[in-house]
């Protein structure tokens, strides 16, 4: 049967792409995950793999061309026990159809597949977090229909059509493969795209994973499916008993936020009831209880995916292939610390919060100009050395994800207000787990914050393929002398350096901090070396 290749998503509000390079010709054979184009988004370049083996039969557009997300790339013969139509040649014809499977349903409808699309550089499967709705439900374009997790971040997947959902294919906590059909939705209209059996779209599905169990609860909290809201929202309005479908939303087509949620509660919406307090249990209920709860406790075994498995993967290569060495350093951030306090109420809203990190991030960034192999980067084994131009300052966040290290692009080029918006940004942002892949490329330093969690010291892991990273203990009020050898109270904070020993030596990176330091314990100074 002859396939077209759907251009899927390949980058949060990419929506085409420039052909750069056909890397096959029409009538090539293919292999599974062989390279067949190469396109440029306004990202990046990205090149786009095939998702099974057959015959290339048609290129549907020329190098320089425009493709569109969505619509085919190209078509492949594959081999198949049936025959199925062959698609037009065209791909304005089929623009707005994310999946080439479909199946005739009821007069003027037709069931779609939807293919889980390509969300991330490299990703070949990604787990189910959580169905945002459910078999049977009405939803609209752009509606969140389920929560996905790669080995970077949580992604929302929205629907790229209206229609009713007829086919959920996995279950909560199981792996959901790219380029396999994710669930089934009936749309009205004719059929659009070559019809596939359905007894294959049913293997299809079997191959991949098992279909989702509606069981109904009798106490169930009001239904959130049908309102277009990110799992935050959904989470706030289950929380108060809140049926999404009837809060109306302020944002595009519907969108409920949380400050909607809190306009309809305010205005008579729906708050739960107080939960009666259960009567205290006797001595031998507790017992019997007690006996159970150890009878049935046991070890519980789980996998390690998505961040947390990548992290691990990554630390382990880190510490086994970088010569670690680590160098400790005490700051005084009295001074900016009353800077900070003076600034803060003016300059501070909801999109840019003035905490001490962009201070650090710029301070960092003009001692790097004197130093610049602490933003280098080595090949695999060590024979050259590269100084990146830009610097990229990641930080750490703990995120519900796991650990994640988005950085702020060229902080050399931005004011320490454009830096703490982009902080800003970047930390609400990872907290929810929903990092752009582009916010976790091309770091050349990190900073760790581990004493926002109420550390002092600590010996960090270099963020490979970097050569230095920062931990940052508390800030404390300690006594220290003065000038005058007279006791004060100062605000006092331990930062903790790790290098790479291959091409750090312990007097550069002293030097280094010591520049640094200057820049946070003296502000004045910082300002100053600005331009």
């Amino acid at each position: 049967m002859i396939k077209d290749f759907i251009l899927p998503d390949i980058g949060e509000g990419v929506v085409e792409c420039e052909l750069v390079e056909w890397l096959v010709q029409e009538g090539d054979t293919i292999a599974e995950d062989q390279p067949i184009a190469d396109v440029m988004t306004d990202k990046a370049l990205v090149q786009i793999p095939a998702p099974f083996a057959g015959v290339v039969t048609k290129l549907y557009y020329a190098k320089g061309d425009i493709a569109k997300v969505h619509a085919p790339l190209y078509a492949v013969q594959i081999e198949s026990d049936e025959a199925a139509p062959v698609a037009a040649s065209q791909p304005e014809a089929h623009t707005a159809t994310q999946a080439p499977a479909s199946q005739s349903s009821a007069a003027g409808t037709s069931v779609e597949e939807f293919l889980l699309p390509d969300i991330g550089e490299g990703i070949v499967e990604c787990e189910l977090v959580e169905w945002l709705v459910q078999e049977g439900d009405t939803v609209v374009e752009d509606q969140p229909i389920a929560d996905v997790m790669t080995d970077k971040a949580l992604v929302q997947i929205p629907a790229i059509k209206a229609g009713k959902i007829v086919k959920l294919h996995y279950r909560k906590g199981q792996l959901a493969k790219v380029h396999a059909p994710l669930f089934a939705i009936e749309v009205e209209g004719g059929v659009s795209a070559p019809v596939r059996h359905a007894q294959e779209a049913s293997a299809t599905a079997a191959n991949t994973a098992a279909p989702v169990a509606c069981a109904a609860v009798s106490s169930e909290p009001a239904r959130q499916g049908k309102a277009l809201a990110s799992p935050a929202v959904r989470r706030m309005a289950r929380a108060l008993d809140i049926d999404l479908s009837r809060v109306p939303g302020s944002g595009k087509h519907g969108r409920v936020y949380k400050e909607d949620i809190t306009r309809f509660q305010a205005q008579g919406g729906a708050v739960p009831a107080v939960a009666p307090v259960a009567a205290a249990p006797t001595v031998a209920q507790s017992t019997v209880s007690t006996a159970v709860a150890s009878a049935a406790r046991g070890d519980i075994v789980e996998p390690i995916r998505g961040v947390k498995a990548v992290m691990a993967k990554m630390m382990v290569e880190s510490v086994s292939t970088i010569p670690h060495f680590t160098y400790c350093e005490e700051f005084d951030l009295t001074d900016l610390v009353a800077l900070r306090e003076s600034m803060k109420a003016k300059y501070s809203s909801d999109e840019v919060k003035l905490t001490m990190m962009p201070f650090f991030m710029k301070a960092m960034s003009l001692a790097l100009t004197q130093f610049p192999v602490l933003n280098s980067q080595v090949n695999a084994d060590c024979t050259e050395i590269t100084y990146k131009a830009r610097h990229n300052i990641g930080m750490a966040v703990d995120s519900k994800v796991g650990l994640l290290v988005p950085n702020v692009k060229d902080v050399q080029d931005k004011s320490i207000l454009e830096v703490a918006a982009e902080i800003t940004r970047l930390t609400n942002a990872a907290r929810s787990g929903r990092v752009a892949p582009a916010d976790l490329k091309e770091g050349t330093i990190s900073i760790s914050n581990i004493g926002a969690l109420g550390g002092t010291v600590a010996t960090p892991i270099i963020n490979k393929p970097e050569v230095a990273i920062v931990a940052l203990g508390k800030l404390q009020t300690l006594p220290r002398f003065n000038a005058k050898g007279e006791v004060e109270a100062r605000q006092i904070m331990q930062v903790s350096w790790s290098g790479d020993h291959r091409v750090i030596d312990g007097g550069t990176i002293a030097r280094f901090c010591n520049l640094w330091k200057q820049y946070l314990e003296q502000p004045q100074d910082m300002l100053l070396a600005m331009r």
